[in-house]
């Protein structure tokens, strides 16, 4: 059976951006018969408010979209809420440090950012890491450890590795690809990277669905399932929604926060009409209950390029 989740980060109000993401996955698992958990991606405590966790719940249950397992229900896989599930991250940071994938990281924020003006490439990662702390000797890092508590860091396999993504095609990575990366910051704080690997393999999690802007996140997270053993789900990565202004939506965009629609009387089924639309489920942006798209829902009807939410759409939502 089809796993599908949706884990949405409640560090601010979630945008229709996020909600066409939500959907797109929601109308996938529903198309298949599978189960849809819903998962809160707060391992960034600093970031993540309760507040903002509850308006989510409230704006996908305004939406018309229901999960089988989440933070308010009481499924086999609970707690699902990330700073809930530290001991497991733990475990697998045990794990990978036996079976010697990871380094300490003595670098400091100065340092980091020095690396992202040199040549060696950037993604949405950020800057491809050196490795300049992968080669000190037990000597120079005991000497380090008294300046600086470390960040720990993967060890990318020098190889390439391609994977099939389910709307973007054929995706091939470079050997290395975006370079090692953090799994605990210097605070303690576990990375989103350890995190979601580890979370979908205990879940069960069989399809990912999720945003483009996080591609480039997929080798490092298929190197973290295979190092921990893991199976790794099926992804697709849909194209970002762009705003009129021509730039991807995000928390910046405050009037087209689910919330603030809802709070002007605007009808749910509104707001998913305009969302099937600019996803090519529907010719015209009609009013429509997500449970109306599911006899033709198509992925393949979403494409590989981004949709811009035109001052003629903005209209009917704001």
């Amino acid at each position: 059976m089809m796993r599908g989740r949706f884990a949405p980060t409640p560090s601010g109000l979630m945008h229709i951006g996020n909600a066409r993401t939500a959907l797109l996955a929601w109308l996938q698992v529903r198309k298949a018969g599978g189960a849809f958990i819903l998962r809160m991606e707060d391992i960034d405590k600093p970031r993540s408010k309760r507040e903002y966790a509850d308006s989510i719940l409230d704006d996908l249950r305004w939406l018309g979209l229901d999960w089988d397992e989440g933070p308010d229900l009481n499924g086999p896989y609970a707690p699902y809420t990330q700073s809930f599930r530290e001991e497991l991250y733990a475990e697998a940071i045990h794990r990978l440090e036996a079976d010697g994938w990871l380094y300490p990281c003595y670098c400091s924020r100065a340092e980091l950012l020095s690396m992202a003006s040199a040549p060696h490439g950037l993604d949405s990662e950020g800057p491809a890491y050196t490795g300049a702390c992968r080669g000190l000797t037990p000597a120079e890092r005991e000497a380090r450890e008294y300046k600086k508590t470390p960040s720990l860091r993967f060890t990318m396999p020098d190889q390439p590795l391609d994977y099939v993504d389910h709307v973007a095609g054929v995706r091939r990575f470079a050997s290395g690809a975006g370079g090692d990366f953090v799994v605990k910051r210097a605070d303690g704080i576990f990375s989103y990277q350890l995190a979601v690997v580890v979370d979908d393999a205990a879940m069960g999690i069989t399809d990912v669905l999720r945003g483009w802007d996080l591609l480039d996140s997929t080798p490092r997270q298929l190197q973290l399932f295979q190092a921990l053993g893991l199976p790794a789900p099926r992804y697709a990565h849909v194209p970002l929604l762009h705003g009129p202004d021509g730039q991807r939506l995000s928390k910046r965009h405050g009037s087209l926060a689910l919330s603030s629609l809802r709070s002007t009387g605007r009808k749910p089924e509104e707001v998913v009409g305009v969302l099937a639309a600019l996803s090519g489920l529907q010719d015209r942006p009609e009013p429509a209950a997500p449970v109306e798209l599911l006899a033709d829902f198509d992925l393949a009807k979403v494409g590989t390029e981004p949709s811009v939410l035109t001052e003629e759409l903005l209209r009917k939502l704001l």
